[in-house]
């Protein structure tokens, strides 16, 4: 297959034509917007991706439920309120967000999905939140995108939106998405919250395995702090209103959208490192030279993941035997006396031990907003790329007073 030409665009989800979305205040927060949704009129492909923690709130549950079908018009969600750990009446509030949005919308109530995140073993305030659906649904608007971003983010310093355009069969294709998600991050499918959005004619088969192919090199490989959610999900949802021919499994054009996906995903995994609770720099770790993806993958994660080698990032330490330490207990296989470290473009190992580097040119690299570490593994031939953060105080403090 050719280079897919992707063209990047201003916006999320309502890049895309003919989706809809909105945020509002529903009052579950004190002053901020709380509520999103997200809607189109026409009936789509739809697919998701869920936290692997044996604990999933009642969102999720029903989401997961609904998507069985492979169809739905859109989603809401809230946040402020994770609905989760509240025994049956949770998955009666969740049925009950869906009723209502369903019923605003006009659709019906198994083509609608749903969404929370926020504090963990809370009431939800159903009396707000139901006048916040109705609210919401009133005010959805082809740019309403950038307020849905909004209304999902809890200890997020910024919104996470990305929209991209390609060709698939002779038709433009539009992929557009938001995100939420700084802490409870670990590679473990997904913890965070993802909507995409596309007019791509596909399948909810065929667009089951493409989101999971991109989450794959996405999403699950990133991590804040290792914690995994019991809220988390990935939903893409597509109309087919670019009208191409569909796209099937094995294609070219399957492949050329998996290719739009992921540049997607990609960048909002990489937002979400990057706005990591606390965090003052984006750590990608790259290793290459693996005997198999899975070992790549491993090595990868196990390095973001160490909380000594974050600590030293955020200290501007070139401390690369922390590196090394997280890939020997990474899983991967390789003979570390083989191993080559790079912080930036500064080589700090070779063959396994030290050498002789500027420990003022790793410093200067570590104080950089991005820091990119190279990992040689020399076993093999392949790679991957990991996403996460430094470990700071900050972080500390966020989560020490994260309810209260």
């Amino acid at each position: 297959m050719s280079a897919v030409n992707i063209r990047h665009l201003t916006g999320g989800v309502t890049a895309v034509p003919g989706f809809k979305a909105g945020g509002v205040h529903a009052g579950i927060k004190k002053d901020k917007l709380d509520l999103a949704m997200i809607y189109n009129e026409k009936l789509c492909s739809a697919a998701g991706v869920f936290t692997t923690n044996l604990v999933k709130a009642a969102p999720l549950l029903l989401t997961m439920e609904h998507l069985k079908g492979g169809y739905a018009h859109g989603l809401v969600v809230n946040s402020g309120n994770a609905n989760a750990c509240n025994g049956p009446q949770g998955m009666a509030d969740a049925k009950a967000m869906v009723k209502a949005a369903a019923k605003a919308l006009g659709v019906d109530e198994g083509h609608m999905l749903v969404s929370s995140t926020g504090v963990i073993g809370q009431p939800m305030p159903m009396d707000k939140v139901i006048t916040g659906i109705e609210k919401a649904a009133g005010e959805l608007s082809p740019q309403g995108g950038h307020q849905g971003a909004l209304a999902i983010m809890t200890t997020d310093t910024v919104p996470k939106e990305k929209a991209v355009q390609l060709e698939i069969a002779g038709r433009t294709v539009t992929i557009g998405g938001m995100a939420k998600g700084s802490g409870m991050i670990n590679p473990n499918m997904a913890t965070m919250l993802a909507f995409i959005t596309t007019d791509a004619l596909i399948g909810p088969q065929a667009l089951r395995a493409a989101l999971k192919e991109a989450v794959d090199d996405t999403f699950n490989m990133i991590t804040v702090d290792g914690d995994t959610s019991t809220n988390d999900m990935v939903v893409v949802l597509a109309s087919g209103a670019a009208n191409h021919r569909p796209i099937e499994p094995k294609s070219g054009e399957y492949s050329a959208f998996v290719a739009g996906l992921k540049e997607v995903c990609s960048h909002l995994a990489q937002a979400i490192a990057k706005d990591g609770e606390g965090a003052t720099t984006l750590l990608e770790v790259v290793v290459k030279g693996a005997k198999s993806l899975q070992d790549a993958r491993l090595a990868a994660r196990a390095v973001t993941g160490s909380n000594l080698f974050k600590a030293a990032v955020f200290g501007r330490d070139p401390n690369w035997g922390r590196i090394m330490c997280a890939l020997g207990y990474s899983g991967a296989q390789f003979n570390p006396e083989k191993v080559d470290l790079f912080i930036g473009d500064e080589q700090v190992a070779r063959d396994g031990g030290g050498i002789e580097f500027s420990e003022e040119r790793a410093t200067e690299i570590l104080s950089k907003d991005k820091v990119t570490v190279t990992i040689d593994l020399k076993a093999g031939q392949y790679g991957a790329t990991a996403w996460g953060c430094d470990l700071t105080y900050e972080y500390v403090r966020i989560n020490g007073s994260y309810r209260t």
